[in-house]
C-alpha cells in the first residue's frame, strides 16, 4: 500500500525495511522499527542551448530534494492520521543514514564508484519514512555479473516487467523543457477560444459564490455546512495533502526585487523560460496569456475587493493520475486524495515561479486552491490549454482529458502570450454524453449550450454537483466524470490513432464515443487499487461504515448521436402510460413489499435520528422507487443491503411491467434474503 501510495506521489522508486542500527545516525526514534526509503531520480540536464538554462541549469539536486520531501512529509502526516508514529528524514533534516537505509530498502546499491541504481543514471534524491506501523520489508538488491545487467537493461529498455519502457520517444521526457510533456505545439491554434465569451456580458463573481464557500456559510442547509469542514479531510490522505497547502499560502505574495535583473525585458524569452521552469518542476503543461479583468475575482471571501492588478498570467495543469482513477470509480475514497495531490504540487510549482520572477524585477502573485483571487478557466482556454466540455465548468485538454487540476501565476513580466486552441471537442462533446449519463446526482446537461455570465457553454447544476461531493457518504468527493470520460486516457501508443481521428475527422467522433463504452473504458480495475478505503470519523480512522462507490458503466442507458447534422444526443423517454402506475403498484405491493428488519441504531452514519422520527415531523408510509426494466444485474440491487428507513415505512421495487420482471424480482429477493430488509 505504501508502495502505491509513493508511486501515486511521482516517486521513482519505493522500498521498505527493517531498520537496523546501521541505519541510525543517533540514537533510535522509540518504535520505529520500520523505514519507507523514497528515491526520486533527475530528470533529463537542460542543454545551454534550450530556454531557460540559466534559471534551471544546476539546480537538478534541490529539484529532487524537493519533490521528495513533499512525499516524505505527506506520507509522515498520512501514517500519523492512521494513529502510528512517523518521522520523515530528508536532505534538510534527518536523524537516520538516508543512503543505508535506502540500499536496505533496495532501492539502491553501494558499488566501487558510490551509490547507485541500474536504472537511475542521471542522479537521484533520496528521503525516508521511520515508522511504527508494522510492514513487510524489502530485501537489498543481489549482486549481478555482466550478462545478468545486460538482461536486465533489455527488458528495461523494452518495458518487460515495470510500468515504462526505456525508450522515452512517446513519453515527453527527452522534449525539450520549454515545449512539456506533450506536443501541444502540434495542436490547432486559432485566434479565439472555441467557446462564445462576450467579455461585455461577463460580471466578476465574488470568491463567495464558490459554491464550497457558500456550504460553509449555511446557503446550502445544516448538512452541507457541517460536511464542508472535513468533505476532504474525511479521509486520511486528503488530511496529509490539504494541511500542507495551507501551510504553503504565505509564499504566494512577495515584494519584487529592486532592480529589473539582465535580460529579463525579451518577452519571448521569458514565456519559454517560464515554461521550462514550469516543466522541470513538475507541470505537465504550461501556457501563457492576458489576464483580461473579467477573469479576475471582484471580492476575497471575506468580502475585501479584489484589484485586477497583473496584465499577464500563467496557467499550468498537472494530471492527477491515470493509475489510480483506472483503479476507482471516481468518487470513492481516493478521489479528494487525487485532487489535493495535484493542488498540493501545483502550488509548489506557483510559488516556484513567482519566486523567479519576483527575483528578476516583477510583481508576481501565485493562485492555488488555498488561496485564489482569479478564475483559472479563462485562462486555461486563452492560453490554449483546452476547450470547455460538456462537463460544463470544467477545461478538457487533448492529452489528459478532464484529469487535471490546475494553478496560476499572474505578473506584470513582459511574456508573448499563447493562442487558443481547438481539437474539435465542441463537435465531440455534441456527439457524446457520457459524462451526463454517468454523474451520479444527473448535474450534467443532455441538451444544447446556454449563455450564462457571458459565455456559451454547457451549464451544469453546480448547486447539485456540490452538494453530492460535499455529502457523498460512500467516498470523498467526486470526479465521475473525469473518471468516464472517452478523453480520459493512458497515452499509449494504441491510444494515439483515436485520439488524432477525434481531433481531425468529425465522422468518427460519435464512433469513437460508442466504441469507448464497447471496450468498457471507465469500469473500475481492481489491479490498478492500491490504497485501503478508510473513513476518519471525529479524528478516529474506521472502515467506512455506508461502505465504498463501487459504480460500474450504466451502459444500459447509454445514448449517442448517430444521425448526421444531430447537434446532440438525448436519452429517449417514452411518454408514460397513464395506467400503468395503477397496475404497476398493485403488483408490486402483493409481491415485493419490503420492511425493514429490526435491528440495533447505529450511534453514527444514521440518516434517521430520533428528532427526526419524532411527531413533528411528517410521516412517511411508503416509498416507491423505480427500477430501469434493463436492470437485472445483482450490482444495481446490492446497496438496498444497507438502505435506512423507519420500521413503520414500506418500500416498493418497481420491478414489475406490462412485460417481463419475474426474473428481476427473483434475483432482488435472493440478494436481499440476508440483508436488512425482508419481505
Amino acid at each position: 500500500m505504501e508502495r502505491g501510495n509513493c508511486r501515486s506521489r511521482r516517486a521513482d522508486l519505493a522500498g521498505i525495511c527493517e531498520t537496523s542500527a546501521a541505519c541510525w545516525a543517533d540514537e533510535p526514534i522509540d518504535g520505529h522499527r520500520n523505514a519507507i526509503a523514497i528515491v526520486v531520480g533527475h530528470g533529463r540536464p537542460i542543454r545551454p542551448d534550450e530556454p531557460g538554462y540559466g534559471w534551471i541549469s544546476g539546480s537538478e539536486q534541490d529539484n529532487a530534494d524537493l519533490r521528495a520531501t513533499e512525499i516524505a512529509t505527506v506520507i509522515t502526516r498520512y501514517l500519523g492520521t492512521l494513529g502510528y508514529s512517523a518521522t520523515a528524514h530528508t536532505a534538510a533534516a534527518s536523524d537516520v543514514n538516508r543512503h543505508r537505509a535506502a540500499v536496505e530498502a533496495g532501492v539502491l546499491e553501494a558499488g566501487r564508484s558510490g551509490m547507485s541504481h541500474p536504472f537511475l543514471r542521471r542522479g537521484y534524491a533520496v528521503a525516508v519514512v521511520t515508522t511504527s506501523l508494522e510492514l513487510s520489508p524489502d530485501g537489498p538488491l543481489a549482486p549481478r555479473n555482466m550478462v545478468q545487467n545486460l538482461g536486465i537493461a533489455i527488458k528495461h529498455w523494452l518495458g518487460w516487467g515495470g510500468t515504462r519502457p526505456g525508450w522515452s520517444r512517446l513519453d515527453g521526457r527527452n522534449r525539450p523543457w520549454h515545449l512539456g510533456r506533450y506536443p501541444m505545439e502540434k495542436v490547432k491554434r486559432v485566434d479565439e477560444p472555441t467557446t462564445l465569451i462576450i467579455p461585455d456580458e461577463v460580471k466578476r463573481p465574488a470568491a463567495r459564490h464558490n459554491f464550497f464557500v457558500r456550504a460553509g456559510a449555511g446557503d446550502l442547509g445544516p448538512r452541507p455546512r457541517k460536511e464542508v469542514a472535513r468533505f476532504i479531510r474525511k479521509a486520511p490522505h486528503g488530511i496529509a495533502s490539504q494541511e500542507m497547502l495551507r501551510r504553503l499560502v504565505p509564499l504566494q505574495r512577495g515584494e519584487p526585487a529592486p532592480e529589473i535583473g539582465p535580460g529579463a525585458d525579451d518577452a519571448d524569452a521569458n514565456a519559454d523560460a517560464i515554461k521550462a521552469l514550469g516543466h522541470f518542476i513538475g507541470a505537465d503543461m504550461t501556457g501563457v496569456c492576458e489576464a483580461p479583468e473579467y477573469a479576475w475575482y471582484s471580492h476575497r471571501p471575506d468580502g475585501s475587493p479584489v484589484e485586477a492588478k497583473h496584465r499577464n498570467a500563467i496557467v499550468f495543469v498537472l494530471d492527477q493520475g491515470f493509475e489510480t482513477m483506472e483503479g476507482a470509480s471516481g468518487d470513492d475514497w481516493i478521489s479528494g486524495a487525487q485532487s489535493m495531490r495535484a493542488y498540493l504540487r501545483a502550488s509548489i510549482i506557483a510559488n516556484s515561479i513567482a519566486a523567479q520572477i519576483r527575483r528578476l524585477g516583477y510583481a508576481a502573485q501565485a493562485h492555488t486552491a488555498a488561496d485564489d483571487e482569479i478564475n483559472h478557466i479563462p485562462l486555461l482556454l486563452s492560453a490554449g490549454i483546452g476547450e470547455l466540455s460538456r462537463i460544463g465548468e470544467l477545461v478538457l485538454n487533448p492529452f489528459v482529458g478532464p484529469r487535471f487540476k490546475s494553478g496560476a501565476v499572474t505578473t506584470d513580466m513582459p511574456l508573448t502570450s499563447d493562442r487558443p486552441i481547438d481539437f474539435g471537442l465542441q463537435d465531440f462533446c455534441t456527439k457524446c454524453t457520457k459524462c451526463a449519463r454517468e454523474c451520479p446526482v444527473g448535474a450534467i446537461r443532455f441538451g444544447d449550450k446556454v449563455m450564462f455570465n457571458g459565455y456559451e457553454m454547457w451549464k451544469p447544476d453546480v448547486d447539485r454537483c456540490a452538494r453530492y461531493r460535499i455529502t457523498n457518504m460512500r467516498g470523498s468527493a467526486c470526479g465521475r466524470c473525469m473518471k468516464t470520460c472517452p478523453y480520459n486516457v493512458e497515452g499509449m501508443l494504441a491510444e494515439r490513432p483515436f485520439q488524432w481521428a477525434a481531433m481531425k475527422l468529425p465522422f468518427a467522433r460519435a464512433w469513437i464515443a460508442r466504441l469507448d463504452d464497447k471496450l468498457g473504458r471507465g469500469e473500475i480495475n481492481q489491479a490498478k487499487k492500491w490504497w485501503v478505503d478508510i473513513e476518519v470519523l471525529e479524528n478516529v480512522p474506521v472502515e467506512p461504515p455506508k461502505g465504498a462507490n463501487t459504480r460500474g458503466l450504466t451502459t444500459s442507458t447509454a445514448s449517442h448521436g448517430t444521425s448526421r447534422g444531430s447537434r446532440c444526443s438525448r436519452p429517449r423517454w417514452r411518454r408514460p402510460d397513464p395506467t400503468a402506475w395503477q397496475r404497476s403498484r398493485s403488483i408490486v405491493r402483493s409481491a415485493l413489499p419490503l420492511r425493514r428488519k429490526p435491528r440495533h441504531p447505529r450511534p453514527h452514519g444514521s440518516v434517521w435520528s430520533a428528532e427526526q422520527s419524532s411527531p413533528a415531523v411528517r410521516r412517511v408510509d411508503w416509498v416507491h422507487l423505480p427500477v430501469p426494466k434493463q436492470r437485472d444485474d445483482p450490482a444495481y440491487f446490492g446497496p438496498l443491503s444497507s438502505v435506512e428507513i423507519p420500521d413503520e415505512t414500506e418500500l416498493y421495487l418497481g420491478l414489475v411491467h406490462a412485460t417481463g420482471g419475474a426474473t428481476r424480482a427473483k434475483c432482488c429477493m435472493r440478494l436481499l434474503a440476508s440483508s436488512a430488509i425482508t419481505e
